[in-house]
């Protein structure tokens, strides 16, 4: 138990890095900005507490919002996606799996983890940037952020992942 609080922690602050110093510097097209940070409710077991995954997505996204001067949006986008973190898990994970089953590509599959990592990024992404517009006169702008983020940060997740599980 000790380890894996050490191991969450050690993640949490290089997510945290990564995305202030390098991820919040990039922005392809104008519109689509990786968020590496989502990577962390991804690999939380499916009998973490709730209160748990809850606490450590609100924490991580107002660290973000801290370091990226985005007040309240990435902690409200993290905590909806700590909130349906275990439902998301639920609907991908076999039926004969473990009590304490934990979210991989190894464990998952491929084609299920792609699908449960791409379902909670657009969750993040569209709460994201539906709350930074807080309008949509941009409707064409807010949709080529939602989509662009969503495809730019799976394909980044799915790839640390890959070198995580490696």
């Amino acid at each position: 138990m000790k380890f894996e609080l050490l191991w969450y922690i050690l993640m949490f602050v290089l997510l945290w890095m990564i995305q202030a110093l390098i991820c919040n510097q990039i922005c392809l097209f104008g519109c689509a900005t990786p968020m590496i940070y989502v990577f962390l409710p991804l690999t939380f077991r499916i009998n973490y507490p709730r209160w748990g995954v809850l606490s450590w997505c609100f924490v991580m996204g107002l660290c973000v919002d801290m370091s990226s001067n985005t007040p309240g949006v990435g902690a409200a986008s993290m905590t909806l996606v700590g909130l349906l973190q275990p439902y998301l898990l639920d609907l991908f994970m076999p039926r004969d799996s473990q009590e304490n089953f934990l979210p991989t590509m190894k464990t998952l599959g491929v084609n299920k983890y792609v699908w449960y990592a791409l379902s909670l990024v657009f969750i993040h992404c569209l709460t994201f940037f539906t709350l930074e517009a807080f309008n949509l006169f941009h409707w064409a702008q807010w949709i080529g952020c939602v989509l662009g983020s969503t495809a730019l940060t799976t394909l980044l997740l799915l790839a640390v992942e890959r070198f995580r599980t490696a």
